[in-house]
């Protein structure tokens, strides 16, 4: 288990998703697009793919 995964675990779940979401946005804005599409692709898992693709092109 990672650093980052200890510290989550010891943390209540909604203030983990807080400071995950604080992370996360500082850290996409720094990525290109392709790898900010890797990431929600991985947070919601392989069948949504299709959808992110097709909103990505809207």
């Amino acid at each position: 288990m990672t650093e980052i995964e200890k510290l989550i675990n010891r943390m209540e779940p909604e203030n983990a998703l807080v400071a995950i979401a604080a992370v996360a946005h500082k850290l996409l804005s720094h990525a290109s697009d392709a790898a900010r599409l890797d990431f929600v692709v991985s947070l919601i898992g392989e069948n949504g793919a299709d959808k992110i693709s097709s909103m990505v092109n809207l």
